[in-house]
């Protein structure tokens, strides 16, 4: 695989740990198989303050949050993008009838199929995967796999947004809006700029640049990102906050108005209005 596709491998250990605590928030059966050699070294390599306990809490976040827009949105269409290494599509209670179409570089794609190749297809749903560069055009190849622009689609940008360059992050956001019905929901999560600054996350920050997967984008003001990219935002949540703790976050949450603080955030957002 690529190498900015190996990080999947990482999260996807991160999840197994999770899974292997007796207090465990979600239960991922596949993550290790999923995660391999590579992604426990890699959890190893990028260890640090924060890393495990933050990948519990986006996991369970972004969970939670699916299952809460599909039933509260009764939409049937979900669209992972740089999907990597997830498996909600095998381990989540999906209602019947739901798509889910994976997009992620060809080479990830035929390397998950081969981990997972001998896991039974669950009933009552469908997943497509399709093989693009999401630098590129990616709208085409998701129609042509089934993908219908006037239902409401559930979009999810877990882990992608800061390997982007910011123009390219406003670029997919605002196209993401573009091509939503009425009823869509964006969940994901981003970083601060500060976290890309901050000098304690010099090592983690070179060791990702040395293995081709450098992060690249942040903003102290996510809110303002998505709406001007024509999201309504629904919420934001720190790790540690309410809605973004779920007992697992070990520091505390200081004030968003302290400057240059490192954080993450958790988000959802809606397209609710009338397409013009």
């Amino acid at each position: 695989m690529e190498a900015v596709s190996r990080t999947a491998q990482w999260t996807a250990a991160a999840r197994a740990l999770e899974t292997e605590r007796e207090d465990r928030l979600f239960a991922d059966p596949y993550a290790r198989t999923v995660a391999g050699t590579v992604g426990f070294e890699l959890l190893d390599r990028y260890a640090g303050a924060g890393t495990v306990p933050f990948l519990a809490i986006r996991t369970t976040y972004l969970d939670r949050a699916i299952g809460r827009a599909m039933r509260e949105r009764e939409i049937r269409q979900v669209v992972f993008l740089a999907a990597g290494m997830d498996t909600r599509y095998y381990r989540l209670d999906w209602p019947t009838g739901v798509t889910v179409y994976e997009l992620d570089r060809p080479a990830l794609l035929e390397a998950k199929a081969a981990m997972l190749a001998d896991e039974p297809e669950p009933a009552g749903r469908e997943r497509r995967t399709v093989a693009v560069d999401l630098t590129q055009d990616w709208t085409g190849p998701l129609k042509e796999a089934g993908w219908r622009s006037e239902q409401p689609t559930l979009w999810v940008v877990e882990g992608l947004l800061f390997f982007l360059p910011e123009d390219a992050v406003r670029t997919l956001i605002t196209t993401l809006w573009q091509h939503s019905a009425p009823g869509s929901a964006l969940l994901g999560d981003v970083i601060s700029k500060a976290a890309l600054e901050n000098p304690l996350s010099r090592p983690f920050m070179k060791a990702l640049e040395e293995d081709g997967n450098p992060w690249l984008f942040g903003t102290e003001e996510p809110e303002q990102l998505l709406t001007s990219c024509g999201w309504t935002v629904r919420e934001v949540r720190q790790p540690g906050e309410d809605g973004a703790d779920f007992g697992r976050w070990p520091y505390p949450v200081p004030p968003r108005e302290v400057p240059r603080v490192p954080r993450s955030f958790l988000f959802t957002a809606t397209r609710d209005e009338a397409t013009s």
